[in-house]
């Protein structure tokens, strides 16, 4: 049985093939039509899906889509109707736009099958059982709380429940405008960030600031009742109108003037941005609780946008009832395209789970011959190594920063060592260097470590695994001074354990890296410069490589040098 699983209601649009219940791949669309963010229907993504996975268009027994368009109609029209001045706003997301989003679909669908009856059967399932249920049928547990939190689906905006084996129950929902994903939205503007696509942004910059300082006007916005449902003071926002301007007047009378891009932060900014990521942390908690109470389960699977909000997790995880979390590696709206394909396998068809998404290592894989072929048609010089593990390490020892090209593309917002940039963290002023010189943002941000497994107590507090890069620990008060490249200014990382069997290549270089300087970890960032995807092909590494301040580009078993001075002759 062949699954295509599809995202292309809202942003990050994502194709994946499942045969058998196993995921075979996945891929955004972003990284093969380099639009950040893209909501253009996935074809590239779907086509390349295909190819790896050796199969055609009728090959496709079942297409999963994460979005049920109908679904809540009758609560969209009467809020709309209730609030009139939400009227027009209203017709053109959920009647044009959707009408758009649909015509796509079936324009897509009628080029390649002649009809519905010659053609795949089409499933439209629920926004928010694609994030949570089917997120937890690819999770390592038989049983857990599942937490679904986003700015909102087909109008809910969080999904509690409980999976055990195959069956699925809903334990209640919040709707719109109740939604913590718009509430961080509007703080995300406030801090002159763009909305749906910098909130990690914001996320990074909340430890600058003093979450006290606006802490009581912050917590009486927000509360959570009994049930887990959230209800909002929407007195601060304009999100409820469906207004691009997501603060209210009264948002800046109590918090202060917004900043506008490219200003400098003030004061306030920071301290804004910290209270309400600190409010953001207690509510997912008080719902965790909740949660708890209602399943007695020992793990949570959440999922959703704000699941990406990884110093939330890291809290979940160390003062939170669970003994894990699961949080898919694309646990935004791009998962929804594998958690809508499992969905339909696990939950709808009822198929026998068998497959668990710990790798996320799901995209193209570009053999050396490939690169070797891109490399002499652009006519660079280059060296090919035995190891360039070893190689790398080396360099890495050195201080240099390296562009890391390697295997199977990763599924997610995360680099997790396939397309990433490296550095050494023991280097004091390496994450300015790579802020200004590389990536070409803001001083503020800060860099991920990722460290071999076995060296994890060493250097974190973390007591679980973190494979995908999204729970945020502390870093040992002893080794901040070692490794302070990767420790942010609160003391925290947003760490990667790199599992052997997983990712060899990756975990030889950190290992490598460790033999040579005592310090098994490494600064990883994704392969991309500030406002363009992730690297996904060759081609799309060396010109990153060379418009940045890159020392070199490890890729594949090649090593390339930009420096006249270093240049390097083709064996």
């Amino acid at each position: 049985m062949v699954i295509l699983g599809l995202n292309y209601y809202f942003h990050d649009s994502t194709a994946c093939i499942i045969e058998d219940g196993k995921l075979i791949a996945a891929i955004e669309e972003e990284r093969l039509n380099r639009d950040k963010h893209t909501r253009t229907f996935p074809k590239l993504a779907t086509e390349r899906c295909l190819k790896i996975a050796g199969l055609t268009y009728h090959d496709i027994d079942h297409i999963a889509v994460s979005i049920k368009p109908n679904h809540n109609l009758g609560k969209k029209i009467a809020y709309s109707l209730k609030h009139l001045k939400t009227l027009q706003p209203f017709i053109n997301h959920e009647l044009v736009h959707g009408y758009n989003k649909q015509k796509d679909f079936w324009n897509w669908f009628s080029y390649h099958w002649t009809n519905q009856k010659t053609g795949p059967k089409v499933h439209f399932i629920q926004h928010h059982l694609c994030h949570a249920a089917g997120s937890f049928y690819v999770s390592p547990y038989k049983e857990a709380a599942l937490l679904g939190v986003d700015g909102s689906g087909e109008w809910a905006t969080t999904w509690l429940g409980h999976g055990k084996g195959n069956s699925i129950t809903c334990l209640g929902q919040s709707y719109f405008p109740h939604s913590l994903g718009s509430f961080y939205e509007a703080v995300t503007q406030f801090c002159g960030f763009r909305t749906s696509y910098d909130e990690g942004k914001t996320m990074g910059l909340a430890p600058m600031g003093d979450p006290n300082v606006f802490l009581k006007e912050v917590e009486q916005i927000v509360t959570v009742n009994n049930k887990g449902q959230l209800i909002f003071d929407l007195s601060y926002f304009n999100f409820q109108n469906m207004s691009w301007r997501r603060c209210s007047e009264k948002f800046y009378k109590v918090f202060g003037q917004p900043r506008n891009k490219d200003e400098d932060f003030q004061k306030h900014h920071m301290d804004v941005a910290a209270a309400f990521q600190r409010v953001l942390e207690n509510r997912v908690l008080e719902i965790c609780n909740i949660l708890y109470k209602k399943t007695k389960a020992d793990y949570l699977v959440i999922s959703g946008g704000v699941s990406l909000n990884s110093v939330m997790n890291g809290r979940i995880v160390k003062e939170g009832p669970f003994k894990d979390v699961y949080v898919m590696p694309a646990a935004g709206d791009n998962g929804t395209a594998i958690g809508a394909a499992y969905y339909l396998y696990n939950g709808i068809l009822k198929q026998p789970r068998n497959f668990v998404h710990l790798n996320p290592y799901v995209g193209t894989t570009y053999s050396n011959e490939d690169i070797e072929k891109v490399l002499k048609g652009a006519k660079l010089e280059y060296e090919s190594h035995q190891d360039i593990s070893d190689t790398t390490a080396k360099l890495l020892e050195k201080g240099k920063i390296i562009g890391w090209f390697q295997g199977a593309m990763e599924i997610g917002p995360r680099a997790l060592g396939s397309r990433s940039i490296l550095a050494n963290p023991a280097f004091p002023d390496m994450k300015d260097k790579i802020n200004a010189e590389v990536k070409f943002r803001e001083a503020y941000r800060p860099f991920a470590p990722s460290t071999i497994l076995e060296a994890k107590n060493e250097f974190f507090d973390l007591s679980v695994e973190a494979p995908f890069m999204l729970k945020v620990c502390n870093v040992l008060k002893e080794k901040q001074s070692v490794i302070p490249a990767v420790t942010h200014v609160d003391g925290s990382a947003r760490l990667q354990t790199v599992n052997k069997n997983l990712h060899p290549q990756y975990y030889n270089l950190i290992e490598n890296l460790g033999k040579r300087t005592g310090i098994p970890v490494v600064l990883n960032t994704s392969f991309n410069i500030q406002g363009e995807p992730v690297v996904e092909s060759p081609q799309d590494a060396i010109r990153c490589f060379f418009s940045t301040g890159l020392d070199y580009l490890a890729i594949g078993d090649f090593l390339i040098s930009k420096k006249a001075s270093n240049k390097i002759q083709k064996k």
